[in-house]
């Protein structure tokens, strides 16, 4: 448990960070590491957009703020083999740069997903997507999961999440 909570903090601060050169084509939308792959993975956040609260639990998750939200993950596919997941952050000035990198035991603990093996009409949840912060701004982000078929066909899902940079308007 301490070794998750350990990651999710890790993940959840934006230092895992690897080669920064992540989109070269600027005339494409997606980062190269996920162009010319079909996509087979269905990746779900909610909420999106994610409002910024003020952290009441600042020894799990420093900062002041926290915007929580979970991230589901599903195929239609046959049984798939993750190979890579995270995300990918965007940058006004650079367009999207990399952020969280896990590979496939990283995907296991934080999805609940024995041996990292996506098996078809089932749904794993990585509960306490957190980001956290002290100060309030926004951010779009790109998650990813790329993973492979038994005859080696790679496949990938993608999803959008936004976080935005003010507490919640009250209604």
């Amino acid at each position: 448990m301490k070794k998750i909570l350990w990651l999710v903090l890790l993940l959840t601060s934006g230092t895992t960070l690897w080669a920064q050169q992540v989109w070269t084509d600027k005339r494409r939308l997606l980062p190269d590491q996920l162009r010319n792959i079909p996509t087979g993975i269905n990746i779900f956040h909610s909420p999106t957009p994610v409002w910024p609260e003020l952290n009441t639990d600042t020894v799990n998750y420093p900062g002041r703020y926290i915007w929580k939200h979970l991230t589901t993950v599903s195929t239609q596919l046959g049984q798939l083999q993750v190979i890579a997941a995270g995300s990918y952050i965007w940058w006004k000035d650079k367009g999207w740069t990399a952020n969280i990198k896990l590979d496939a035991k990283d995907f296991e603990e934080l999805f609940n997903c024995p041996a990292g093996q996506l098996k078809p009409n089932r749904t794993y949840t990585f509960l306490k997507n957190y980001r956290h912060e002290d100060g309030l701004y926004a951010g779009d982000a790109i998650w990813f999961v790329l993973a492979k078929a038994k005859n080696g066909k790679l496949y990938k899902g993608i999803a959008l999440v936004e976080t935005e940079g003010e507490l919640k308007p009250k209604h």
